[in-house]
């Protein structure tokens, strides 16, 4: 009986270190130290956001073309609108624009009211209005093919805006401006207080940089139908952002 008892009490103060241990595993801070900290390392941490730029001439152009009929109702007011957007349509492919850079952006239609003071809303008709999305790269085309659409009966212009079709390449230069600019403000501030730049710790890049997106303008283009309005398409600016972190030494 005692053989048994002390078989007993020995297999219990075996588990007790096992079961202490997983105690600490669920409810106790772990044995092992935590890793030092940056602050407690006695170096100076240095974070710079820099941006960097790059200008390329664009080579694509994007426009908003627009058809908007009126007619006492629905019927009239789709039929008309779809017959005019496929002229408009048929002149683009004239112009050398691709079907696959044509794109539909918004098909519409809704009632027209007449408002008098103090009486009920009267149906006047309905509005249809269709728009394509149209990109092209022969920028020195740009007014004539303005000149085309209004001529086939689109009387609404959004545009042009001016982009790049690759614009990677410029994006990588402006990346490397960014870093080289983040570089020289680390070795100024690290100067100014008697230290070194030592490594990099971090590189972060900002969401939202890249290709340029210029504003669209309007037209109301059934006054300037006259003529092919003269484009000047400029530079674009392709930007990168930055978020360097340095460790000064």
């Amino acid at each position: 009986m005692k053989r048994r008892l002390a078989l007993f009490l020995g297999a219990a103060l075996l588990a007790a270190p096992a079961e202490a241990q997983r105690g600490r595993g669920r409810d106790a801070p772990p044995t092992s130290a935590p890793a030092p900290s940056f602050a407690e390392s006695g170096r100076t941490r240095l974070e710079v956001v820099a941006t960097g730029e790059a200008t390329r001439t664009p080579d694509v152009v994007r426009i908003g073309a627009g058809v908007v009929t009126q007619a006492p109702n629905a019927q009239a007011a789709l039929g008309g609108n779809s017959t005019r957007m496929e002229r408009v349509i048929a002149a683009l492919r004239r112009a050398g624009v691709e079907a696959r850079d044509i794109q539909t952006s918004s098909v519409s239609l809704q009632p027209d009211y007449a408002y008098v003071n103090n009486q009920p809303p009267r149906l006047t008709g309905f509005r249809a209005s269709n728009e394509v999305t149209v990109r092209f790269r022969d920028i020195a085309r740009t007014g004539a093919i303005l000149d085309a659409l209004v001529a086939q009966g689109a009387n609404q212009i959004n545009g042009p805006s001016f982009e790049l079709d690759r614009p990677e390449e410029a994006l990588d230069e402006a990346r490397r401006a960014a870093l080289a600019a983040a570089g020289r403000r680390a070795a100024l501030y690290a100067g100014a207080i008697g230290k070194r730049v030592g490594r990099i710790l971090l590189i972060s890049e900002a969401d939202g940089t890249g290709g340029p997106r210029p504003s669209l303008r309007t037209y109301d283009v059934a006054v300037q139908a006259a003529s092919a309005p003269p484009i000047a398409p400029g530079e674009s600016r392709i930007a990168a952002q930055l978020t360097v972190v340095y460790e000064l030494e």
